[in-house]
């Protein structure tokens, strides 16, 4: 019997974090549910409790169920058999004992059959989903497309899909096209690709055209973005809309034959007349609600790649232990407990990034449902508007971060292998394999690049920077704070190095290396707070920070003393 939950004692430890408190009392609006649902908590602690047991409940079934199916569904994977997408026997197991469990859902209201998850808690499933099997973890994450709708849809459209969650139904995000790939305002489907045309009688938009690399898109609730104004070119010609599958007015023209993630069926699909319902607005489809979608879509692949990396790491740990060489186990070798410790370092910066993330999301989120029963206080207008500004810049530097380390450890820990790794005998070259993606979907590592910057330049990692350093520390603990500050120093300075130069294309040019640069700090700092609470996170808190203070002398360096010519022959002439 395995527990993904009971196994790792950081997850209990992200889940006590003295912000749930707060956390809690929002989103269950001062428990205000307990008289209506036998199953709502009471108090603070029953709620804790409540998440708890939950959470448990899904690291078993990951343990249990979901793990040891993982290495047949990667070699089974999905079918496409007339038009309709077949599971892997071990997915559609994983998906029942899930579906059974009421786990499908759990972040909807209780008013929709979901058990009213924190933003934390539902994360934290996704890690424990996603360290079993990475591909079947975008199977059953999608249900944040639930979410979407419960924050955009009309209360018709919400009484008529979200109930059907918590009976297992699945979702897509149906987003991209052939030629638009990550340049999402370029989606047609409006005669070319894809477009969405009202019939006024009918009350009705039909969705025709071709989309591509959909995640899932066998599912049956498919959250379709389509062009819905003529002569329009960019984002402020698309909608979102609802598209029900059991109406049969799309054909999946085939499933994609991917390097990882395999479980889970990517598509290639054909819109034809197909009946679909406008969530929110015209005209909002990008600019508000896909926006909002990937912030949620950013924490999902920071969960996954956390879940990836605790299992690439646990892979290599294992194998360390037991492989003997000259005489010992490879584990003494200094070489090789090097790679471990700095493995598990990086799964805890990874991990401590990605529930402070989830916190700023839950606090602004649970606002948000507040204003739609009453009117804010300016104070906490003030509390939402600040953590959402720090989710829109948090979110893309956690998805950069996390994905990049997730494929680092998982590369590491083929090494760790040797040769064996390279062969299908161990599951550390599924884990490889799956592991390649992170950086690629929901926007490549470059475009979470692009959207960090503006954290750079608008002072959003700084001032979240100068608020950790002013929070009190041990004074056992205060040589770590003058390295973090002496970075922060550095940083600025390479901030104001850049910018001087009020050149955009240069600002571009050392993007990436002044949004690693600020992310080294903060999560030096997440750090130094863990270690606050538990002291066993020094160690964890010394190295990543020392490390961090290395890696940013030679990004600051660099800066310093290049030019735009340095990029060479890969400079496209005017």
């Amino acid at each position: 019997m395995a527990n993904f939950y009971n196994d790792n004692k950081d997850l209990k430890f992200h889940l006590h974090h003295p912000l749930m408190k707060k956390i809690v009392s929002l989103k269950e609006k001062d428990f205000e549910d307990a008289g209506k649902y036998d199953y709502a908590p009471v108090d603070f602690e029953d709620t804790m409790d409540s998440y708890e047991k939950i959470l448990e409940i899904v690291g078993e079934i990951s343990g249990d169920i979901i793990d040891p199916n993982a290495e047949s569904v990667d070699k089974e994977g999905p079918q496409l058999i007339k038009n309709e997408v077949v599971y892997a026997r071990g997915t559609q197991e994983n998906y029942e004992a899930l579906t059974k469990a009421g786990l499908v859902g759990l972040a909807l209201p209780r008013r929709y059959d979901g058990l009213n998850f924190s933003v934390v808690a539902y994360v934290m499933s996704g890690e424990l989903v996603s360290r079993a099997d990475a591909g079947f973890a975008n199977i059953w994450g999608l249900q944040d497309c639930a979410e979407t709708m419960h924050e955009f849809a009309s209360e018709e459209l919400k009484d008529e899909f979200l109930p059907r969650f918590s009976e297992g139904a699945t979702a897509a995000m149906v987003l991209t096209e052939p030629d638009a790939g990550s340049d999402l305002q370029a989606v047609q489907l409006k005669g070319k690709p894809i477009t969405a045309t009202y019939d006024k009688e009918k009350d009705t938009y039909y969705l025709n055209g071709v989309k591509r690399f959909i995640t899932n898109g066998d599912a049956d609730i498919q959250l379709v973005l389509a062009r819905s104004e003529d002569d329009t070119a960019d984002a402020r010609g698309l909608s979102l809309f609802v598209y029900d599958r059991t109406d049969q007015a799309v054909v999946i023209r085939r499933l994609e034959n991917k390097l990882g993630i395999k479980g889970s069926p990517t598509c290639e699909m054909v819109y034809t007349n197909a009946p679909a319902k406008l969530i929110g607005d015209r005209k909002m489809g990008l600019i508000k609600y896909v926006m909002s979608l990937m912030n949620s879509a950013r924490l999902g692949i920071g969960a996954q790649s956390t879940g990836l990396g605790e299992a690439a790491y646990r892979e290599a740990l294992k194998y360390a232990k037991e492989r003997v060489q000259f005489g010992k186990p490879i584990i003494e070798f200094p070489a090789v407990y090097e790679m471990l410790r700095t493995m598990e370092v990086r799964n805890k910066a990874m991990r401590s990034l990605l529930y402070e993330t989830a916190r700023y999301i839950d606090i602004y989120k649970a606002y948000n449902y507040i204003a739609e029963d009453r009117s804010l206080t300016s104070d906490e207008r003030k509390e939402a508007k600040k953590y959402q500004r720090l989710a829109d810049v948090f979110t893309p530097l956690l998805k950069l971060i996390s994905s990049e380390y997730a494929n680092s450890i998982a590369y590491d820990s083929i090494q760790i292998h040797g040769g064996a790794g390279f062969m299908k005998d161990f599951p550390i070259e599924r884990i490889y394999r799956d592991a390649r993606i992170t950086s690629i979907y929901e926007g490549t590592s470059q475009l979470q690049v692009v959207a960090a910057i503006k954290g750079v330049s608008a002072g959003g990692y700084l001032n979240r920077i100068k608020e950790f350093e002013e929070e009190k520390v041990n004074p056992e603990l205060e040589y770590l704070r003058k390295i973090l500050q002496e970075m922060t120093s550095e940083y600025e300075a390479m901030v104001s190095f850049v910018n001087e130069r009020n050149d955009n294309e240069y600002l571009d040019f050392h993007a990436r290396r002044l949004v690693e640069m600020a992310g080294n700090i903060i999560i030096g700092y997440l750090l130094l707070q863990d270690t606050m609470r538990e002291e066993e996170f020094r160690v964890t808190a010394e190295l990543f920070i020392k490390t961090g203070r290395s890696e940013n002398i030679q990004k600051a360096d660099y800066i310093k003393n290049s030019e735009l010519k340095d990029l060479g022959i890969f400079k496209y002439p005017n």
